[in-house]
């Protein structure tokens, strides 16, 4: 039942005993950094002396990352890293993780212990459906998986008929897959004239990397007869391994002996009492290569510290219920409507105004984005026209790691708001 018993289930006195000593051993290790060398010599931070002092220190944000960008959040000599992660930034300047021997070992291991505890065991055969590479989820699960003993199937994303030949032909009992695509498949499924619940052996999913509501979760788990658990994780952390649903699920599993959790007001900052709603802010308690020191999420949940009825102590958080900036999440994959408008902008036949649309088509999320054309600048064949639409639309996916639609329209064709430009409209609604 438990992947580190003494560990998931233990006092809260004794979890914040750990905490603190491990805070204070972080603190020691980010003065190593350029970034938190100087800040904490700056506002004289030496050991704590409870969990509450750490209120007094500054939160850490994804701008701060981009600033200190490649090095200034390296902890630890460059050569005993053996790996980075990256995600895409709005200006172009990514976010980058590092990872010592140690970290790729404990992110191993936290993984393993989420997959452990919804009933994934050694003999299991487990199919990565996620993208691997610089994403986080891909490989997060991959060494996890391993860790806990699978056989496991490095799919990657997309060609779903190959992905149900897999299932079918090594019997995969466990998936990691985004929600959108575990519907989208539904599809593939009746091409293909299977029954998942007659044809396949599935019986656990781990659903996660984008919004889903509990209704997809559970039309996930009728239709394929299995078990789908919702998890949590970002790249600045670790990847997946920060939070993950119990069999209970009622909420995931923060790993406090790995992670301190805070919920602040999003605007004021400010320090919430458990129960109330505001933005998750975490400190890494097991980094070595990269310690962050109260990193923003900009992700807004709640947190509860009720018995929960598996045994395991941690503290639970809801599912996400909403973010406390503009970044959309695209079919798992991060991106900000300035990084739209920054290669549109460079492109001289497009006009001023545009609009971004995402909506659902077959249950997976669809980038629209339409844009005025210069009427001074293209005055071009209809040959002409669509090659431009073409060139954008590649821009746009080298940026975004995402292909969009592009719509070309006349000039002036495109509302224009009086007050602040409303140019994101996110059509998706929960099914």
């Amino acid at each position: 039942m438990y992947w580190d018993k003494d560990i998931e289930t233990m006092t809260a006195s004794a979890l914040r005993d750990l905490q603190l000593r491990k805070v204070n051993d972080t603190l020691a290790r980010a003065r190593n950094s350029k970034y938190y060398g100087q800040l904490l010599a700056k506002l004289g931070v030496g050991q704590l002396a409870s969990l509450s002092e750490l209120e007094q220190l500054p939160f850490t944000t994804k701008d701060d990352l981009r600033a200190g960008f490649p090095y200034d959040f390296l902890a630890i000599d460059r050569q005993d890293c053996v790996r980075l992660h990256s995600s895409s930034g709005t200006t172009g300047i990514p976010t980058v993780v590092y990872y010592d021997r140690f970290d790729v070992e404990m992110w191993a291991s936290l993984v393993a212990r989420c997959m452990y505890m919804t009933g994934a065991r050694p003999g299991d055969v487990f199919q990565n459906m996620m993208g691997y590479g610089l994403f986080t989820g891909g490989l997060g699960f991959h060494y996890g998986a391993e860790k806990l003993g699978m056989l496991t199937v490095p799919a990657g994303p997309g060609n779903s008929q190959r992905q149900l030949w897999f299932m079918r032909q090594f019997g995969t009992s466990v998936v990691h897959v985004l929600p959108s695509y575990a519907m989208h498949l539904q599809t593939a499924c009746a091409e293909a004239g299977m029954d998942p619940k007659r044809d396949l052996s599935l019986r656990i999913a781990f659903i996660g990397a984008e919004p889903h509501s509990v209704e997809i979760r559970q039309k996930i788990e009728a239709f394929y007869g299995l078990k789908a658990y919702n998890s949590y994780g970002l790249s600045e952390m670790c990847g997946p391994g920060v939070a993950f649903e119990c069999p209970q699920q009622e909420g995931m599993h923060i790993w406090e002996d790995a992670f301190y959790a805070e919920i602040v007001d999003p605007r004021t900052g400010r320090v919430l009492d458990d129960g109330a709603e505001g933005e998750l802010v975490l400190t890494t308690l097991a980094k070595h290569a990269m310690p962050l020191l109260r990193y923003r999420t900009r992700d807004l949940t709640r947190l509860s510290r009720e018995a929960c009825a598996c045994g395991r102590t941690h503290v639970r958080m809801d599912r996400i219920m909403g973010r406390s900036d503009d970044m959309l999440i695209i079919n798992g994959v991060n991106l900000f409507p300035v990084q739209i408008e920054k290669v549109l902008m460079k492109i001289p036949e497009i006009g001023r105004n545009y609009l971004i649309e995402v909506v659902k088509q077959d249950y997976m999320d669809k980038l629209i984005i339409k844009v005025e054309l210069d009427g001074n600048a293209f005055q071009g064949t209809l040959d002409q026209l669509e090659h431009l639409q073409r060139r954008i639309c590649d821009k746009l996916r080298t940026e975004l790691v995402v292909t969009p639609t592009v719509k070309l329209v006349e000039a002036g064709s495109l509302p224009v708001s009086e007050g602040k430009a409303k140019r994101v409209y996110d059509l998706r609604k929960a099914e």
